[in-house]
């Protein structure tokens, strides 16, 4: 009987779970904390190291650093067989090649590394080695969206060999990707695969989980003939490779997680559009009561940390005792800065700030609402100071339940939504609210 690989997916923002459950999320990576995923019962488990919200240097840093403390603590666990996925964003922002490379240099040497960028529940597809979102039901090559304009992660194209050959500079050219195309894969693509070697780049389409199912079927069965490969992917492949049976409660039975029927609190950090359209819909339902954070005050003055800190924790204080579920948010207009560690240190005092709101809020919230990828990681590894989290499944397509601890000191069983950023029809925050907090 062949036994099926454990997969370890270091995840670069706390989303990329969003398409299976039952598994752990683990929030630390000393080796003792490692060895609970790889002894856990679930055949995957996930690593959140937040990398796409640090520089290069400090991406690359964690990365080695988990990759071997994983070495140690596989020895130990006596692991054979495991497969390593860099999760990253399905609309191709982040630390590539730099996550890629670290992981080949410290558990390789790999036979390939597959782009594998199609986040099905998130309308995004590839075909022809094309990658393209889904916008108002029209198929638009990610180059040509806002996230291709992203001030740290921007690129300028959709075409996967000529991303990879912008992103490596030249080092893998273009023609020297490998396409695993939709007729390759649906007609088989095991001997193609036994015959990848010295860490080949290769990029995957797909349009359907029917697509990724009978790809991971075939990767499966190379690994087991002693090929070794790493993804550099979206969530979607990961439902194929883990094979799990569906999640034990529906989404729209979710309310039974709440802790005490009591209202909860949605915490809106992601500027993306989508966000805004998704939070302008949301405050106009019964009984949420919106809580700007003027942030634009932590750019010019940093010192009004404390002022604004205060000013949230009474609104919010305020609306939880009236019964009503605060919606706390950002100020939404767009900054610009003089250069991209400025901007990232002050998404850090951003981050300070809403964490801070975490840590304070009301001890008996029902439940808490967290859009936005980083944001998301900051609320359960620094806001919620959790090791690890249990996996309770999806809400809505592409947003993960996770829920603290029974022996969490401040918010013991509390039901958290990961809801990215970019994930959602308009309705979605409105959605997941009626689902945990007012019926509809």
């Amino acid at each position: 009987m062949t036994t099926k690989p454990k997969i370890i997916v270091l995840d670069d923002d706390p989303t990329g779970s969003q398409t299976v459950h039952g598994c752990l999320l683990l929030m630390r990576w000393d080796v003792e904390t490692l060895k609970q995923g790889l002894s856990d019962d679930s055949p995957i488990f996930f690593v959140l190291t937040n990398t796409r919200s640090l520089p290069p240097e400090k991406a690359a840093a964690v990365t080695r650093e988990v990759c071997q403390n994983l070495k140690q603590a596989i020895a130990t666990e006596g692991i054979a067989d495991f497969l390593i996925v860099s999760r990253s964003d399905s609309t191709l922002r982040g630390h590539y090649p730099i996550e890629t490379d670290a992981i080949a240099e410290e558990l390789g040497p790999f036979d390939a590394h597959f782009l594998v960028p199609a986040f099905l529940e998130g309308g995004r597809i590839t075909r022809d080695s094309v990658h393209y979102l889904i916008v108002d039901g029209v198929e638009t090559p990610v180059h040509q969206t806002e996230f291709a304009r992203d001030s740290v992660f921007g690129y300028q194209h959709s075409y996967l060999p000529d991303y990879v050959a912008e992103k490596t500079k030249g080092r893998i050219p273009a023609e020297q990707v490998e396409r695993f195309l939709l007729t390759d894969i649906r007609s088989g693509s095991l001997e193609r695969l036994l015959h990848l070697s010295n860490n080949q780049c290769a990029v995957v389409d797909a349009k359907t989980q029917a697509d990724l199912n009978r790809f991971a079927t075939d990767v499966l069965a190379a690994a087991s003939q002693g090929k070794r490969f790493l993804f550099r992917s979206a969530a979607s492949i990961l439902t194929a490779l883990a094979e799990l049976p569906p999640q034990p409660v529906a989404p729209e039975a979710m309310q039974q997680y709440v802790r005490g029927g009591k209202p909860g609190i949605i915490l809106v950090g992601s500027h993306v559009k989508k966000t805004t359209e998704q939070l302008e819909c949301l405050l106009q339902e019964v009984d949420t009561v919106g809580v700007e954070v003027e942030v634009t005050r932590l750019k010019d003055q940093p010192k009004e940390h404390k002022a604004l800190l205060e000013h949230v924790l009474q609104a919010v204080q305020a609306a939880h005792t009236a019964g009503k579920t605060p919606v706390v948010y950002t100020s939404r207009q767009e900054l610009s800065f003089a250069n991209t560690p400025a901007r990232l240190d002050f998404g850090a005092a951003v981050s300070a700030l809403l964490m801070d709101v975490v840590r304070n809020l009301p001890a008996d919230i029902g439940f808490l609402i967290s859009k936005g990828g980083i944001t998301s990681n900051d609320v359960l590894s620094t806001g919620l100071d959790l090791p690890t989290a249990r996996l309770l499944g999806q809400i809505l397509p592409g947003c993960s339940v996770v829920r603290t601890p029974a022996d969490h000191p401040r918010f013991p069983n509390l039901p958290v939504v990961l809801f990215p950023g970019n994930v959602g029809d308009i309705d979605g925050l409105a959605t997941t609210y009626h689902r945990l907090g007012q019926p509809v």
